[in-house]
């Protein structure tokens, strides 16, 4: 009989922190409502005391959540624990969740205080967020790093004063796993009221362990995972979601494991969230990516032909990745394009469906097939950036080896109509000169990349690119049969990104 380990997705919280990874209040509820379809038990959906945006955020997702606990970030401080409370106090299931450091060079550098002073801080935070709700988590920031008797102190002290979960953190992804491991067997040990509560662990991806990590602690005693869709976090990230659950999901043999993940909605989360952040998963990314389920050798190809088993440790199907599905085009009506949508788990109003079937006819023009990420770009584009400041009418370049690049540009900002044109090195060089100065803004470009998101070519291509202005840093994408359309598109979202963070400055808590 398989134990039963509790999934707590922070990609809402600390996978916001993934460098222009920032999300507004209607991305994040439709990753929300995604991930409870998914089956996560715990969902941190943001840290309230951050910014009026991330208390809207916390407020909308727990009104809306039903089945999946709502976690909001809280340090050990009353204002930072009141203003979590007022955010959940709608949710159908609330947790308050607070830290503080714990590590030596975090106590003395960072915090100024004494170990008897963390444990007194700690304590009080705990008791005064019982006074909440009894679904209150505790962590040790750093405590991968931390002293293990101080640490294993510190966990009696917050599970004597009610306590149900209490997390042990790799902060900054440092640990080895037989190393976590032999931690997490520690404090099981020396921690004489560890029955009493939930051991968790929220492990990071900076030697590329995070994954390692969990299913280490997993093994040694730990019952919850802190994880994140496609492992986006702070710095290096996080550990992975669809990794660990697939690798409890397939190797049940050996790792007497299991949760409450649906794996059928792992690919559509991944590509959702994707798609949201702007954040591209690699193409070697193991479980979704591009290339996990390709095969190009003969060899393999031969094997596979023969029987998949022997190339393929798990079925595609397994994680929503299915290969018979309606082939929609110009013909195709509503209905067919409504059920494909619910498939992929999007259940649209008349009014949003209205939206993306003008658009989708617009693409079908364009192509011959529409396929699923082309109905995922649809949604994204034309539902959760409906309060964009700035807006494409129109884009005409003139390019070529015998002309000098032009582009003709015209948008809304704001609701208002304006348009320019200017000269470039090349067609996306001279749009992306006409944009800035019509907008206004002075971004730096860091990062432009281009891929495509089918096969064909009339596939639409998919640009991602990163923006910084005054120390903001932004992640934009767009995508379109046109690749300069697309690059235009991907740049706009970018500033408007950028126009959200400057909009909604946030005080960012420490990592976990």
């Amino acid at each position: 009989m398989s134990e039963r380990i509790y999934i707590f997705d922070t990609t809402l919280r600390d996978g916001e922190q993934s460098p222009g990874a920032s999300m507004n209040t209607a991305e994040k509820l439709r990753i929300a409502l995604q991930l409870e379809k998914l089956g996560v038990d715990v969902l941190e959906a943001g840290f309230p005391a951050a910014s009026d945006g991330d208390f809207e955020s916390v407020s909308k997702i727990a009104e809306k959540l039903k089945n999946t606990e709502v976690a909001a970030l809280a340090r050990t401080s009353r204002s930072d624990i009141d203003r979590a409370w007022e955010a959940l106090k709608g949710a159908a299931k609330p947790r308050i969740h607070t830290f503080i450091a714990t590590s030596d060079i975090h106590m003395k550098y960072k915090l100024n205080m004494s170990r008897d002073e963390v444990i007194r801080k700690a304590v009080e935070a705990v008791r005064y967020a019982r006074s909440y709700t009894d679904n209150v988590e505790f962590s040790a920031e750093d405590g991968s790093r931390s002293d293990r008797d101080y640490l294993c102190k510190v966990f009696e002290a917050v599970i004597e004063a009610g306590a149900k979960t209490v997390n042990l953190p790799d902060t900054v992804g440092y640990a080895i796993p037989s190393e976590f491991g032999n931690l997490v067997k520690y404090v099981i040990n020396h921690t004489p009221n560890i029955s009493k509560a939930i051991l968790s662990v929220h492990c990071h991806n900076d030697l590329g362990l995070a994954t390692a990590n969990t299913i280490e602690a997993i093994s040694a005693g730990a019952r919850q995972a802190e994880v994140t869709i496609n492992g986006i976090g702070e710095r290096a990230g996080n550990a992975s979601l669809e990794e660990l659950v697939m690798t409890l999901h397939t190797r049940p043999n050996y790792l007497l494991f299991s949760s409450n993940i649906k794996t059928e909605f792992i690919y559509p989360t991944s590509r959702l969230v994707s798609m949201i952040t702007g954040i591209t998963v690699q193409p070697n990314k193991a479980i979704v990516g591009a290339n996990a389920f390709l095969h190009e050798a003969g060899i393999h190809q031969d094997g596979m032909l023969k029987n998949p088993m022997t190339y393929e440790i798990m079925k595609p199907e397994t994680i929503g990745l299915s290969k018979s599905r309606l082939v929609l085009g110009k013909h195709s009506g509503r209905h067919a394009l409504r059920t494909q949508l619910k498939e992929l788990g999007y259940d649209l109003s008349d009014d949003e469906l209205k939206i993306i079937f003008s658009k989708f006819k617009e693409l079908a023009d364009k192509k011959k097939n529409v396929v699923d990420e082309d109905l995922e770009v649809l949604v994204t584009e034309g539902i959760l950036r409906t309060t964009d400041t700035f807006r494409l009418e129109y884009l005409h370049v003139t390019s070529g080896t015998t002309v000098l690049p032009m582009a003709s540009v015209k948008l809304s900002i704001n609701g208002r109509s304006v348009k320019g044109a200017d000269y470039g090195n090349g067609p996306i060089d001279s749009a992306f000169k006409t944009i800035a100065a019509l907008t206004g803004t002075n971004s730096e470009l860091l990062r432009f990349s281009v891929s495509a998101i089918t096969g064909g070519t009339d596939a639409q291509g998919e640009v991602t690119v990163r923006l910084e202005e005054n120390g903001l840093i932004a992640l934009g994408r767009g995508a379109d049969p046109d690749i300069i359309t697309a690059s235009a598109k991907a740049y706009i979202n970018g500033l408007n990104r950028l126009e959200y963070l400057k909009n909604h400055p946030t005080r960012t808590p420490e990592a976990l």
